[in-house]
């Protein structure tokens, strides 16, 4: 039994200054964790029993589907991580220490690498396979700005299991195997989900799919359409529209431009010209052609600029782009840098001072929407002035596209593109709750895992990854639960099934009966908070009841005397009273019917 008189937690009635999101201020309002570090957070009593409880659904589902637990340190060699270059290519992320010989050390981020050794070290046969093993282990991520509580720390757990197949088959199999028990995870959970494509990132590989929580506050942004095609934004193909042909597009003319800085002002211009007006339609800021420039810097140091030509009605995502250029991180062009490329003209950058064999140097590649013989108006490379009727494929050639353009609400479904059918995307953002990879064979072959297939023959390994966060999970449940009350758990993770309160200000005989209910209901196989203070109000312990959220309230106070107790359900707010006599029943059917499995 939970007795609130003696347990080891603190209610708090206002949020924490430094709490930014509902789950991190209801946690630590109402006792569950503290705050160690940034970053990093205590599990009080309360706190820590949710924990072991979605650690236990997890566990028993990953059990069910026939994976097989293991436990790696969480303090490991550098050596492994150096062969596959993720020593260098996590950078700053990544913990990095030496013991007293100065021997390096990492304290792992994942443990892809580990995995594949210990199969290595054990396993030489395609007999052996397939296999999936996997542990709950705490992670290190040194987060430049940890936030929100668990949603983003330097230190949380994962559970994370690898496949072994012989072949890529086996793969597939391994993959939905892991698709199918995550589902059912996250259902036991209480978890709101959406499966969205997504892209491998560090991790490498080829399929990648997210398990997103649908909520504002998560820092993931994605896409989705009735068809049922969903994507995290990073992972959205654009629609690339047909080549036009090129013989019908007027000769590109320069014209002067004074006072247009922004592309808003420059299509002004555009639409007031009598000389430049289209005689179609007006100009738009999508017929404009932006030029980006921006910086990558990658692990071992070394910086390199990278154009980026793209529509002038859009952005660059530069988590999107983050996507596509890592290990590297993009960063903004700086004055330093525009100082060091004096033949770029800041705010008319043009696509003749672009590209691998320009006078710049630069790389240049555009969005999947300069397609040959699309017609831009765009910088001519000198101050108030720009060209009309550039043409891709006659005027300019980039060196590549990339996807890095924002996403924005209303643009086409590629999946309904495809198929012809004119459909478009919704927005949305989400808590990140599990990934899961088709990581193939990156890290098998440079960590030389190989086994004698059936003609006697060595082959690679192929591998998945397949990762939920544990300690994330925690608080996305709270964030998806939670109301203006407080907290409000699903019985499957609760602290307790029932939460008595005593309410009265010393009564024996109201504390004598709940005193019995929760002896009987403990006997019963019901797990009982009892709220036993007698140096709080009865006000302050329903205030408390509500904040804390476990999933059934009992009230015990006047009512007793006509023979009846007040029951509240926490999830709905519905109140009821029921009799007393009846009551255990009554309690042990409800917790029955809605039961931890």
């Amino acid at each position: 039994m939970l007795r609130l008189s003696s347990l080891f937690v603190r209610t708090l009635r206002e949020n924490p200054s430094d709490a930014e999101v509902p789950s991190h201020q209801l946690m630590l309002r109402a006792g569950y964790i503290r705050r160690a570090a940034p970053g990093g957070f205590t599990w009080l009593p309360l706190g820590w029993i949710v924990y072991r409880n979605v650690e236990r659904v997890i566990r028993e589902e990953m059990d069910a589907a026939g994976f097989q637990e293991v436990h790696f340190p969480a303090l490991l060699p550098r050596e492994p991580y150096e062969a596959t270059n993720r020593w260098s290519e996590y950078g700053p992320n990544l913990f990095r220490l030496q013991d007293r010989r100065g021997a390096d050390y990492l304290l792992g981020p994942t443990h892809e690498e580990m995995f594949t050794l210990l199969v290595k070290d054990l396993y030489s046969s395609y007999k052996d396979l397939p296999l999936v093993i996997y542990q709950i282990q705490t992670k290190y991520r040194d987060e430049a700005r940890p936030r929100a509580g668990l949603l983003r720390g330097r230190e949380f757990v994962m559970k994370d299991s690898y496949s072994f197949d012989i072949d890529d088959a086996g793969l597939g199999k391994s993959y939905e195997d892991h698709r199918a028990a995550y589902i059912r995870t996250f259902e036991r959970l209480g978890l709101p989900f959406v499966i969205v494509s997504a892209m491998s990132g560090a991790m490498g590989g080829s399929k990648s799919e997210e398990f997103l929580t649908p909520l504002e506050v998560g820092e993931d942004t994605f896409v989705r359409c009735a068809c049922g095609y969903a994507a995290n934004t990073e992972a959205v193909r654009v629609p690339t529209p047909r080549s036009i042909a090129i013989d019908a597009a007027p000769a590109a003319r320069v014209v002067d431009t004074p006072g247009t800085p922004t592309i808003a002002t420059l299509v002004d211009l555009l639409n007031d010209r009598a000389d430049l007006r289209r005689n179609d339609r007006a100009w738009s800021a999508a017929d404009t052609l932006k030029n980006v420039i921006v910086m990558l810097r990658y692990p071992d140091g070394r910086r390199e600029p990278l154009a980026i030509g793209l529509p002038g009605d859009r952005e660059v995502d530069m988590k999107r782009l983050g996507a596509q250029v890592g290990p590297a991180e993009p960063e903004a062009f700086s004055e330093a840098d525009f100082a060091a490329h004096s033949v770029l003209v800041k705010g008319y950058i043009g696509p003749d001072m672009l590209g691998t064999t320009s006078a710049s140097g630069i790389r240049y590649v555009v969005d999947p929407r300069v397609v040959p013989g699309t017609r831009w108006v765009t910088g001519a490379n000198a101050a108030g002035t720009h060209v009309v009727d550039l043409t891709c494929g006659r005027d300019f050639t980039p060196d590549g596209t990339i996807e890095a353009a924002e996403v924005l609400a209303g643009d086409p479904c590629p999946a309904c593109a495809e198929r012809g059918i004119d459909s478009t995307l919704e927005m949305a953002r989400g808590i990140e709750i599990g990934h899961i990879f088709q990581l193939g064979r990156k890290y098998a072959e440079a960590l030389g895992l190989t086994v004698l297939d059936q003609n006697g023959k060595q082959v690679v390994v192929t591998m998945g990854s397949y990762g939920i966060g544990v300690s994330r999970a925690v608080a996305a449940i709270a964030e998806a639960t939670a109301d203006d009350m407080g907290l409000c758990w699903p019985r499957e993770v609760a602290p307790a099934d029932v939460h008595v309160v005593i309410a009265s200000k010393g009564s024996d005989i109201i504390a004598t009966e709940a005193e019995r209910l929760t002896s009987e209901l403990e006997a019963r196989g019901v797990r009982v908070m009892l709220d036993d203070r007698t140096t709080v109000s009865p006000g302050v312990k329903f205030k408390d009841a509500e904040l804390i959220g476990v999933p059934t309230i009992v009230i015990v106070g006047k009512g007793l005397a006509d023979g009846v107790i007040e029951v509240r359900d926490r999830a709905t707010n519905e109140r009821r009273n029921i009799a007393v006599t009846s009551a255990v029943d009554e309690l042990v059917a409800q917790c029955s019917a809605n039961p931890r499995r």
